[in-house]
């Protein structure tokens, strides 16, 4: 009994496993050195990235159109925020600074005065700066708008362009093909 061996099936498996992945690398070795096979992986490539840029485009088309935000405008409305957030801490950052000031110098009344007719400006100049934030970013959906219509109509556009190029080929297709009866029919 100690010298029989016993009968291991999974080594059976290993054995047929290492066998089958030494000719399926091989095959894909041959593949893979061949010039027209990657020609033809390389061309599915491109179709491929055209495939891709064409539903983008259409995803962001159809996005303008009903009106959702794709991730473009998403980005920029965080990098807004992002800015808007920094310039507030800078002015809460400067009312405390003012604050500050006015505390230490609370004992002279003509500069608490001074300090004060300095925030007024500075809060006006705030409110003023509000408007004119307010109207140019109104401004900015109202061109943001218009562009995305402008954008729409350029792929429409394309898209037509792209028609017409797909029909003059087919027309010259067939112009060189009834050249070709024609001189046929002339031969004989």
């Amino acid at each position: 009994m100690t010298g029989k061996k016993t009968y291991d099936p999974y080594e059976s498996l290993h054995k047929f496993s290492q066998l089958w992945e030494k000719q399926i690398n091989d095959f894909i070795y041959l593949w893979t050195n061949n010039k027209e096979f990657v020609k033809m992986s390389n061309v599915g490539t491109e179709i491929h990235s055209r495939y891709l840029d064409q539903f983008k485009k259409n995803q962001e088309a159809l996005a303008s159109v009903l009106n959702l935000p794709t991730k473009n405008d998403v980005t920029n409305v965080a990098a807004l925020t992002i800015q808007t957030e920094e310039k507030i801490e800078a002015l809460e950052e400067q009312i405390w600074d003012l604050q500050d000031s006015v505390k230490s110098q609370s004992k002279d009344i003509e500069s608490v005065v001074e300090v004060s007719k300095e925030i007024i400006k500075l809060t006006k100049q705030l409110k003023t700066e509000l408007v004119k934030t307010k109207k140019e970013l109104s401004d900015s959906k109202d061109l943001h708008a218009e562009l995305q219509e402008m954008k729409f109509e350029l792929l429409k556009l394309n898209d037509f362009k792209e028609e017409f190029e797909t029909l003059k080929g087919l027309i010259e297709k067939d112009k060189s093909a009834e050249r070709e009866l024609a001189g046929a029919g002339a031969t004989k």
